[in-house]
């Protein structure tokens, strides 16, 4: 018996010893307590069975003894395109991808990758000064900057009728541009109202209690002792300030966030691209954009993304990734605003071109003025076999009907356009009907798979730990999840990967509640996704060695 022949019989055999089961779970057992932040540390990588949590089961999975079946194993890169990054992170130092091709700081492009000093991926929103965009515009505005020459001031029977439909979606972004506008201006004067009464509360209890230190057991002190209905008021304000996490310094930046947002996102008269200098309409101009991948920005969204596919595993500090041999690779792309389509297609091309095998998106937009672009490079990435995963959106709503970009799913024709294309919703923790998170889209035919994306600790900037929520975080379990299954499958097709993670998950039959045009209705959680099920890494791994050894 050859080498070859005698791994494979032990690999067989050690298989056999597991099994896995599609469940579907009708009318589910459901813990009868409230979990603590310390026990929902870990959700998402619990099993249902074995912990009553509807996580992804990789603890399950490492615990099992099955990844001891494989010794080799093979050094997987995983792209996530999204902003700028803390490459000095603890739990993330040593699990970022290195350029080895390319000799660092020395004004070359040595790799001839068309990517200078590009030695932990690229940002396509900086220059060579430094500078890099904060603010990116709505897609919105570049559809009005884009046509209100044209178009302004004219009624509908007025337009040719070829250019009848970029005159409709003229008038819709218009429209969306009215709504975002008021949808910033509204909590901008609560986040004002709220910091001017934080003001006042604060001096009159201090004036009190001649303490600079407020604290509940200070406040709870002037509860008791006091008698005034404006002090009891002021004091009740600080003490569910406090018990809510409600700090002056996070509605100053959240106030500061969204006015900025009004002056340049919003604005039909910002420029954002003279810092990088590019033609934002012609994907031929390429040469732009910088090496360095980390730097203050409005919202840190790469490093909550980056953690949960690969934060380091075995130094017992904080989050853990899905592998040990993930190599997360940054490239960024995204800012404060919405994503130009240009970018994406780039970024996405770099990725693919420099080794990676998954790409992570966890953005989106209602917009899209060059999706042709977008497709060229999902396309491209196809050829290439590589996996992209996509969060669905965190606007509640049926992504069937609202259209989410990017996607895979053409409505017109009612099919998939690519087989390497996953979209995924956000799941909750409890076996009820919040199984499905509160924001999350959905759509039976235009989402694939759900995943873990409430309450998910990971890693914070500046070295911290945090927990965060959003389909960004589903995305990125599906990511971690691949990323781990071809560090021991590395000759998986993209398609077999995207049918294995989507077939392998589990089921749960509970109604839910969603939105759907305006209208509350109540649906089966199954109905929500092609799939209908939950990711589920034990399965994912026991069905990708079954189609390894076939």
């Amino acid at each position: 018996m050859n080498l070859k022949k005698a791994i494979l019989t032990t690999l067989v055999i050690s298989i056999t010893n597991f099994s896995y089961s599609q469940e579907n779970y009708k009318n589910p057992i459901k813990k009868n307590v409230e979990l603590s932040d310390q026990q929902l540390q870990n959700w998402h990588h619990k099993d249902y069975q074995q912990d009553t949590l509807p996580g992804v089961s990789l603890e399950k999975l490492y615990k099992s003894g099955l990844l001891n079946s494989y010794k080799k194993t093979q050094e997987i890169i995983v792209a996530v395109i999204d902003t700028k990054i803390d490459i000095d992170h603890i739990d993330l130092k040593g699990q970022l991808w290195v350029n080895e091709d390319e000799i660092a700081n020395n004004g070359k492009d040595d790799d001839n990758n068309g990517y200078i000093d590009d030695m932990v991926g690229w940002d396509f929103l900086g220059n060579t000064k430094g500078e890099y965009i904060k603010y990116q515009s709505a897609e919105v505005v570049r559809i009005i900057q884009k046509f209100r020459d044209k178009f302004e001031a004219k009624k509908e029977t007025e337009i040719d009728s070829k250019e009848l439909p970029n005159y409709k979606l003229y008038v819709k972004a218009k429209k969306a541009l009215e709504e975002d506008i008021t949808g910033l201006k509204n909590p901008i004067s609560f986040f004002n109202e709220w910091l001017n009464s934080y003001a006042t509360a604060s001096a009159k209890i201090k004036e009190i209690t001649k303490k600079e230190d407020i604290n509940i057991d200070v406040l709870n002190s002037v509860l008791n002792s006091n008698k005034d209905s404006i002090t009891i008021k002021h004091a009740n304000f600080l003490k569910t300030a406090i018990q809510n996490n409600q700090t002056e310094a996070t509605y100053k930046h959240y106030s500061k966030w969204y006015t900025d947002m009004l002056a340049t996102t919003y604005n039909v008269d910002y420029k954002e691209r003279t810092i990088t200098g590019d033609n934002p309409d012609d994907i031929t101009d390429v040469n732009y954009g910088y090496n360095t991948v980390s730097g203050e920005v409005p919202f840190n969204h790469s490093i909550v993304v980056s953690g949960v596919i690969g934060a380091n595993r075995d130094n017992n500090l904080g989050a853990m990734g899905f592998s040990k041999n993930i190599k997360v690779m940054p490239i960024v792309m995204v800012a404060s605003g919405d994503e130009h389509d240009k970018d994406i297609a780039l970024a996405v091309r770099y990725a693919v071109d420099n080794g990676a095998r998954v790409i992570n998106m966890s953005w989106g937009k209602k917009f899209s003025l060059h999706q042709n672009w977008v497709l060229d490079a999902i396309k491209y990435a196809e050829s290439k076999n590589v996996l992209i995963v996509h969060g669905a959106g965190n606007d509640a709503t049926n992504s069937d009907k609202l259209k989410y970009y990017p996607n895979d799913y053409h409505s017109d024709l009612d099919a998939e356009l690519v087989s390497n294309f996953i979209t995924v919703g956000a799941s909750g923790y409890k076996l009820d009907e919040n199984i499905i998170a509160s924001f999350s889209n959905y759509g039976k035919k235009s989402v694939d798979v759900f995943a873990p994306g409430l309450k998910v600790y990971t890693t914070k900037e500046y070295s911290k730990f945090g927990f965060s929520r959003g389909t960004s975080l589903a995305a990125p379990m599906v990511s971690g999840l691949a990323g781990l299954l071809l560090t021991h499958f590395p000759e998986l097709s993209a398609k077999d990967l995207k049918k294995i993670i989507i077939e392998s998950g589990n089921t749960f039959d509970i109604s839910v509640n969603v939105m759907d045009n305006g209208d509350k209705k109540s649906i089966s959680f199954k109905e929500l996704s092609k799939s209908g099920k939950i990711i589920n890494a034990y399965n994912a791994f026991l069905m990708a060695a079954k189609q390894s050894k076939n």
